[in-house]
């Protein structure tokens, strides 16, 4: 399977501490009713990182029921412990998934060689199609080029990168050295168009939580050589993509989610409500995108 388009990093929704399914469902069909393109379950914009294991197991069977084969489901499985990362990515396989989403082991700061043997060791473990994701802000820890033009080469189901550094340089290196057919999706909504316009093949997006239309709409566009018709896009939704992270996503997007009324606005600790200079200034922009 090869992974392109507009694909939501889906936010997922609480209440009362506890996974809402209900809202999570109506979530999703949305999505899919505005013409996105994927879905990716239990990423940063996710809080995966705050989910048990079986909250993390539970919110990926709901999104690849609630899809029903529609549109691919991306499943989070990433883990800075390679067993552990494994066992998820045997998991997202079992449930159905259309592949698995790995984010490169944080903490731990391996070198560019453990990196290579991470991802080798979950490549061979499973039969699914696999994208890393390298986001070196979050994680402090940065795959570089060369590395990931090896795993690329070396193995069938390694299929393609979140590439979330925002640095146009490395993207540009990640897509001279991996193969044509490697999917390579921004994980910045920023960026995404620039990037696809120098090979990339669509974006991981989290703006696409409150306009997945509008996102698929760029990526069709400049799928059609309407390249006008997708900067236009672009630029409308650039105050979106700034905002969003006026503060540590999800909090804005989640924040946003609420006051247009599809979910709570809860989140978990060490995740705090937004201050309410930031909530201010995101209504302003959600009443200018007409969301509110």
């Amino acid at each position: 399977m090869q992974f392109s388009g507009a694909m939501t990093a889906l936010v997922t929704p609480f209440k009362n501490n506890a996974v809402d399914e209900a809202a999570y469902r109506a979530f999703i069909e949305n999505q899919i009713k505005e013409g996105i393109h994927g879905l990716v379950p239990c990423g940063t914009t996710g809080e995966s990182a705050t989910l048990t294991h079986e909250e993390h197991e539970r919110v990926i069977e709901i999104c690849i029921d609630q899809a029903r084969g529609r549109v691919p489901v991306l499943a989070g499985a990433g883990s800075n412990n390679t067993t552990e990362a494994i066992r998820l990515a045997r998991f997202a396989q079992k449930a159905g998934a259309d592949g698995a989403l790995l984010i490169t082991p944080y903490y731990n700061k391996p070198t560019q060689e453990g990196l290579y043997r991470h991802f080798k060791a979950i490549a061979e473990a499973v039969d699914l199609p696999l994208v890393p994701y390298n986001v070196p802000g979050r994680t402090g820890c940065n795959m570089l080029p060369p590395v990931l033009s090896r795993l690329a080469r070396d193995f069938s189901n390694i299929v393609g990168v979140k590439e979330a550094t925002g640095d146009m340089v490395q993207g540009s290196l990640v897509l001279e050295s991996c193969p044509e057919s490697f999917s390579v999706l921004s994980g910045d909504d920023l960026t995404a168009l620039p990037l696809m316009a120098l090979g990339g093949k669509g974006v991981i997006s989290v703006t696409s939580n409150l306009v997945p239309g509008r996102v698929a709409a760029m990526c069709n566009a400049f799928a059609k050589g309407d390249l006008a018709g997708a900067a236009r896009l672009h630029h409308e939704m650039f105050p979106l993509h700034q905002i969003l992270f006026v503060e540590s996503n999800p909090i804005p997007v989640k924040t946003a989610l609420a006051l247009m009324g599809q979910m709570e606005a809860e989140m978990r600790l060490p995740l705090s409500p937004i201050s309410e200079s930031a909530k201010a200034r995101l209504i302003d922009v959600l009443r200018q995108q007409n969301l509110l």
